[in-house]
């Protein structure tokens, strides 16, 4: 039974919840994240890096919530190997699942949200709403209306929207001269219903059956991501896979993460728009999938990288579009944002050059090519990076680095080069060129070693900067270097003595306040550490941190790049790519360690 409902709909979320909570929805184009109330409180469309159609976790106007009116116990799950998300209540006299879901396969001009409410046992009793805007929460829909066969119909801009199951909702003022629709709906012990919202700036909206829908979702994503058998923890390895295909675009670019400016730091103006496709992260996510498969993650990000390179050259962005085009400058919307944070929007890492880039390419490449699927646009854009390196490796004070700050000649970027120059070495036919990049990453790691050799043996961040950095551990992880090199083992033994707490590890020490002060721990190099230990054949210490920092997630699995410690709280952008991609590469390395 469907009824008018007479509650208070729209208007501004005042309550965000903690980023362990929200759920990921993905189709690759766009992402939505769904909090444990039942509300879709982000999403972006056409693209990752559009205005928001539903801003309330930045703290804009509208939403689109189901979920019971009366007291309840939430949780839910994830179908296995998918980003089919069921929400689930528990209330006094019912159990209810929502099953949501991105319909696949997707457009990037199209959208198709799939709620389906399953009363489990007892009877359901659900309020749903719908305030759907456009520009951050500024535009209301036009042309609000229902269509003879019940379907609510509006305009957005140039984008049309169709809501099905809906047919009996009520529209009311929502503000901003906005309209909100609203409903009850009650269902017996077994019974379901599904709503389907399509958003299309195509200028067609009709919506697909749902039954129908919900069976291609379901195919798409069992054909997308495998079973994972050869990895230490196939259900954590797929679930990263599955986060992963989900921020894959099909232009082959994986954005760095769904979110902007959500806090890494409270009120200290470290919030970030991250919804572009950083180069190293995609690296980070092409060699996961190559250890762990090969996936077609693999073949996307050799694709999209291959791309910019070859138009690119040495003047490659650290950060693009999904459409490979140039990421916008910072701005600020007229938004409270998420609290704590901000409401930025672009990043300012489109004008900043960062070195590391193409040795982590150049490690992709090799990485595609040991499994023969390297082409001759791949060749050729490994031909590129190489020149790249060579007429940019020794520019003094030029490179950003991997923690984008003020440009300095970072280890980490150079021995990266070098680890990359070597592999890209191994995959080609012997002699020239091949010969001559071995010899480049052997006169970039001598000059390294020269000037970046800490007196206390191990590596340091720069020639001018004598501190610990936690991504020197990813020099012999990744081949610049032997594991049992003195300055490879006395950079492990300085990481794990000086920049980790509780199983956690922090990527430097900014100041000189405790760790977890000035920032959370970075679980990104809590999976170095498991990759560090796995490469010295100690499987009882990689596991640990394998166990430590895989756990720092909420219900649906989401992990963001910071971990607060202290608080057990996520910190940064939320879901983080490169520490999906992590999570899934430290769960084949163990394997191949226990094999």
């Amino acid at each position: 039974m469907i009824e008018p409902c007479r509650g208070d709909h729209g208007g501004h979320p005042d309550r965000p919840h903690a980023l362990r909570e929200y759920a990921l929805l993905a189709d690759g184009e766009r992402g939505i994240l769904v909090g444990p109330d039942g509300g879709i409180a982000w999403m972006c469309f056409p693209r990752w890096d559009s205005s928001a159609v539903f801003p309330g976790l930045i703290g804009g106007a509208g939403g689109y919530t189901i979920a019971p009116p009366e007291r309840f116990v939430w949780g839910g799950y994830y179908e296995p190997g998918s980003l089919i998300w069921r929400s689930r209540w528990v209330t006094t006299e019912a159990t209810i699942e929502c099953r949501e879901a991105l319909a696949l396969p997707s457009r990037h001009d199209r959208a198709v949200l799939l709620r389906r409410v399953v009363a489990v046992s007892g009877t359901a009793t659900l309020e749903v709403t719908l305030d759907l805007r456009g520009d951050y929460g500024e535009r209301p829909p036009r042309e609000l209306r229902k269509r003879d066969d019940g379907a609510w119909s509006a305009t957005l801009g140039d984008t049309r929207v169709c809501w099905t199951g809906a047919e009996d909702a009520v529209a009311r003022a929502a503000g901003d001269g906005g309209q909100a629709l609203g409903l009850r709906l009650e269902l017996a012990e077994g019974e379901h219903h599904d709503y389907v919202l399509v958003l299309d700036g195509s200028g067609e909206a009709e919506p697909p059956a749902a039954e129908r829908a919900w069976e291609q979702v379901a195919s798409e994503w069992r054909r997308r991501v495998p079973e994972m058998p050869c990895t230490v923890a196939p259900r954590d390895a797929r679930h990263a896979c599955a986060v992963l295909t989900g921020l894959t675009s099909a232009t082959g670019a994986m954005v760095a993460a769904a979110t902007t400016s959500l806090p890494e730091h409270a009120r200290q103006g470290r919030s970030y728009d991250y919804r572009y496709a950083w180069i190293r992260d995609q690296c980070y996510a092409g060699e996961a999938a190559a250890r762990a498969g090969p996936l077609a993650l693999m073949d996307d990000a050799v694709r999209f990288i291959s791309a910019r390179l070859l138009e690119d050259g040495p003047r490659m962005r650290p950060a693009y579009t999904t459409t490979g085009a140039e990421v916008p400058d910072p701005r600020r919307l007229n938004l409270p944002g998420y609290p704590g944070g901000t409401d930025i929007v672009g990043n300012h890492a489109n004008a900043q050059f960062q070195l590391d880039a193409f040795g982590e390419a150049l490690l992709l490449f090799a990485a595609a090519a040991r499994h023969d699927h390297l082409d001759g646009d791949g060749w050729r854009a490994a031909h590129a990076a190489v020149d790249a390196i060579t007429t940019r490796w020794n520019e003094s004070g030029s490179d950003a680095g991997i923690w984008e700050l003020d440009p300095d000649d970072w280890t980490h970027s150079r021995l990266i080069c070098v680890a990359g120059l070597r592999a890209i070495a191994r995959s080609a036919p012997r002699g020239r060129p091949a010969e001559d990049w071995l010899e480049l990453a052997q006169r970039v790691l001598a000059d390294t070693a020269t000037h970046a050799t800490h007196h206390s043996g191990r590596w340091q961040r720069s020639r001018r900067d004598q501190r610990l950095d936690a991504a020197l551990l990813l020099a012999p992880v990744r081949g610049a270097l032997s594991h049992e090199d003195e300055r490879s083992t006395a950079t492990l033994a300085a990481v794990a003595a000086e920049l980790t707490e509780d199983g956690f590890c922090y990527r430097f020490r900014p100041d000189d306040q405790p760790l977890g002060k000035a920032e959370g721990a970075f679980l990104l190099c809590g999976f170095w550490m498991c990759l560090a230990y796995v490469q010295q054949g100690d499987r009882l210490s990689a596991s640990r941190w394998f166990e430590r920092n895989r756990s720092a997630c909420g219900p649906p699995g989401m992990l963001a790049e910071e971990y607060d410690v202290r608080q057990r709280q996520l910190r940064g952008n939320l879901p983080q790519a490169f520490v999906h991609a992590l999570l899934l590469e430290c769960a084949a390395a163990q394997y191949e360690l226990v094999a």
